[in-house]
C-alpha cells in the first residue's frame, strides 16, 4: 500500500504540529484522568504499570520511569491503592521492596476510556505504508528518549539546560 500524500512540511510547521498534538493530549489526558477519578500522575503511573504487565514493577521503578521520588511515589501508590487501581505485593527476592500489580477492574474500566480514542488513532495510521509508520515509529521513539534526557538534565540543573528551551505548547 501506498501512503497517501502528504502537506508539505518542514522543521518548524513539524514542531508546531508537535506542540498541539502535545497539547490536546495533556488536555485529553486530563478529561481521561478526571473520568477516572484519578490525576493525570497517577494515571500516568498506572500507564506504566500496565505496559510492564506480568513483569510487576517496583515502586523505585515506577519512581524512575515517571520522574518522581520514592517518597512521591509512595503517595501515588496509596492514591492508586485507595481507589482500587493497583496493589502491592511482597517482592520474593528481597522482602524489603514491594511490587506494583493493577487491579483488573481497573485495567477494564481504563480500556473502556481509551478504547474509542486507541480505536481512531489505529485507522489514522492504516493511512501510512508500512515504510511511513516505520517512520514514526522511530521518530516517536527517538522523540521520547530526547524529552527523558532534556527532563534529566532540568531535574539535575534547575536552571534550565543550556539554552535549550520549550515550545509554547
Amino acid at each position: 500500500m501506498l501512503g497517501k500524500p502528504r502537506p508539505p512540511a518542514d522543521p518548524a510547521r513539524a514542531l508546531s504540529a508537535m506542540d498541539h498534538l502535545i497539547a490536546a493530549h495533556v488536555i485529553g489526558q486530563q478529561e481521561l484522568a478526571r473520568r477516572l477519578g484519578v490525576n493525570v500522575t497517577d494515571l500516568t503511573c498506572f500507564g506504566f504499570v500496565l505496559e510492564a504487565g506480568e513483569d510487576l514493577l517496583t515502586a523505585g521503578d515506577l519512581a524512575a520511569r515517571a520522574h518522581v521520588t520514592t517518597g512521591a511515589v509512595t503517595g501515588i501508590l496509596n492514591r492508586l491503592e485507595r481507589a482500587g487501581y493497583v496493589t502491592r505485593r511482597p517482592d520474593p527476592d528481597d522482602r524489603r521492596r514491594v511490587r506494583v500489580a493493577a487491579v483488573p477492574d481497573a485495567v477494564s474500566r481504563v480500556e473502556a476510556v481509551y478504547a474509542g480514542h486507541y480505536r481512531r488513532l489505529t485507522n489514522l495510521f492504516a493511512d501510512y505504508a508500512p515504510d511511513e509508520l516505520a517512520t514514526l515509529t522511530d521518530w516517536f521513539t527517538r522523540a521520547t528518549e530526547l524529552a527523558h534526557e532534556y527532563l534529566e538534565r532540568l531535574n539535575h540543573n534547575e536552571s534550565g539546560a543550556s539554552g535549550d528551551s520549550p515550545g509554547p505548547c
